[in-house]
Parts: C-alpha cells; sequence; structure tokens
C-alpha cells in the first residue's frame, strides 16, 4: 500500500479516486464502516480508493499539553486500511497552515486540485477546516463546484451506544480490554522497539521485553494477558506489566515476558494485544514475594488465553 502526502503530487493512477475522510485512530467499527463504504463505492464506479488520516490529531495541535491518546500509530493504521481494501493512505500533516485552511479551499484546492478527488466519504459527524466551518452537509454542497460527490455514513450503534473512540479510551482507563476489544473488532495493541532495561526481570527469571508508551492512550496501569507480534510475523503469549514498576525506579513501560520464548529481541519492532486485565500494579515486602505473584499471574494469563 502507498503512503502518500501533500508534500508529493497525487500519483496519476490515483486520481479521480473515492477518497474516505477521517482522523479513524482506532480504526474501530465506526470507521470501518465509512472506509467499507468508499470501499464498496470505488469498485463499483472501478476507481481507487484513498484513506485520508491526521498526523498528528488535530486535538494535539489546538491542545499540545493533552496527555497521550493515541489509539494507533500511522503504521498500524496503514495495515488496517490495506486489510480493508484500500489502494493507499494519504496523511494530512495537521498544523498551523491546514488549521486555517477554510471550508472551502479545503475542498476546491486540497481535496479537488491536489487530491482529484471523484467522491469523498465521511462520518455524519465529521468537521474540517478553519474553526470547524465544514460539515458533511457542507461537503455536499461544496463538492458540487469541484465535481466532488460527497456521501456521509451514520454512526454505528452498539449496545445501545455509539461507537466511538472516547468509548474505547474510557474502556482500556477503566482496565476493561474486553470492551474496547468488541468495538474495535480486535484487541488494543501497542506497538513499539524493544529497548534495553536493567535487567530486574531476568534476574527475578521473568525475562522481558520493554518498550515505550509512546503517544500511546496509557491503559490502566496493571498486568495483562497478551499476545505479541514479532517482526518475524510469529504470534507468542506472554504476560505484561503496564506503568511504573512500583518496586523499582519509577519508569513508565510496557514489560512483557513471552511463554516459551528465548531470544533476543532488542531493536525489533513488537506489537503486543492487550487481551484480558489480571490485576493492578502492587508492591510487595521482598523481590522473592513478587517473583512468586509473576508465576501466578503468568498462570492465570496462560489460562486466560487458551480460552
Amino acid at each position: 500500500m502507498q503512503r502518500l502526502s501533500l508534500d508529493q503530487p497525487i500519483p496519476e493512477a490515483l486520481r479521480g479516486a473515492v477518497v474516505a475522510l477521517g482522523n479513524f485512530d482506532g480504526f474501530h467499527l465506526g470507521h470501518q464502516a465509512v472506509v467499507g463504504r468508499a470501499v464498496q463505492r470505488g469498485a463499483h464506479e472501478r476507481r481507487p480508493v484513498i484513506v485520508a488520516t491526521f498526523d498528528p490529531h488535530p486535538v494535539r495541535h489546538f491542545k499540545p499539553d493533552v496527555p497521550p491518546f493515541r489509539l494507533t500509530t500511522l503504521d498500524q493504521r496503514q495495515r488496517l486500511f490495506e486489510h480493508a481494501g484500500a489502494d493507499a493512505m494519504l496523511v494530512f500533516q495537521f498544523d498551523g497552515t491546514l488549521a486555517s485552511t477554510t471550508a472551502e479551499d479545503f475542498v476546491a484546492k486540497i481535496l479537488g486540485e491536489k487530491i482529484g478527488a471523484a467522491a469523498v466519504v465521511t462520518g455524519e459527524d465529521f468537521t474540517f477546516g478553519k474553526g470547524r466551518g465544514g460539515n458533511a452537509e457542507v461537503l455536499r454542497e461544496l463538492g458540487k463546484g469541484s465535481g466532488i460527490v460527497a456521501e456521509a455514513v451514520a454512526p454505528i450503534n452498539l449496545d445501545g451506544e455509539l461507537v466511538s473512540s472516547s468509548r474505547i479510551r474510557e474502556a482500556l482507563q477503566a482496565a476493561d480490554p474486553h470492551t474496547a476489544t468488541h468495538l474495535l473488532t480486535r484487541p488494543f495493541a501497542i506497538e513499539g522497539e524493544v529497548i534495553h532495561g536493567n535487567k530486574r526481570g531476568r534476574e527475578l527469571g521473568w525475562p522481558t521485553a520493554n518498550m515505550k508508551l509512546g503517544n500511546y492512550l496509557r491503559p490502566a496501569y496493571g498486568i495483562y494477558a497478551v499476545r505479541a507480534r514479532l517482526a518475524d510475523g510469529h504470534d507468542l503469549d506472554g504476560v505484561a506489566n503496564v506503568g511504573q514498576r512500583p518496586m523499582f525506579e519509577p519508569e513508565e513501560l510496557l514489560e512483557v515476558h513471552l511463554f516459551d520464548f528465548d531470544g533476543d529481541l532488542y531493536g525489533q519492532q513488537v506489537e503486543v494485544d492487550l487481551h484480558h486485565y489480571i490485576r493492578p500494579e502492587a508492591k510487595f515486602g521482598s523481590l522473592e514475594e513478587l517473583a512468586a505473584q509473576i508465576g501466578r499471574d503468568a498462570e492465570q494469563a496462560r489460562e486466560l488465553l487458551k480460552r
């Protein structure tokens, strides 16, 4: 799948595309409906499909001091969009220039001239342009002047509530990864480079692969049953701690012990799915007590993942 930006011309083969437009952070059921409709339309009209997303998230531009809240990285979104059937991902660099672009200019100059879109599919609640001056109805009207057909997809209602990234974030922060999985259609996953630690886990008999949390939302701190995807494509079960390690020098990390694995992962990209929440972080009276508890956590994780 191609990754595009407005810094370079859109390839001629992708002009006249159907564009799915939104933040798509998390790519939950509602986002999947928007992209799915774009893919369906593209197939019917024999047009390529581009999924356009924003990075950084507009909230980060307007409120740079808010805590990390991302549910996916660009790399993760690209894989998800490709799996959904899109031909390319277009990344809008959200900066002062884009923030000050009027709705009229966004449609005519960006969607029309730069991208050459034939059709645009959004969610019904999508807003765009300076001061959020554009919405789905405005896009429909402005699109007519640029030869763009605009279509809005209704939000998805699940269990009596709308599916949203906010709802997923709330579930993860409430130690409820099962609800997040239900809304995402897959477990929430943290991907990062395995870094060197202080080898405390190895000393305790439970070596870990350690990763920084970066721009991801911080889920509830604690112990999780996890499944990790290695760079070579293998999936391995494990038990992980997300948090600040109350027994040692405080450092916010994702620390993953992989079952039945003995290898060197330093410098590799690993993606870790959070399947089940086991317990909060805790401080123990001794390292021996900690090691014994990790053993119990690991056994519980194995049993949960077998189900």
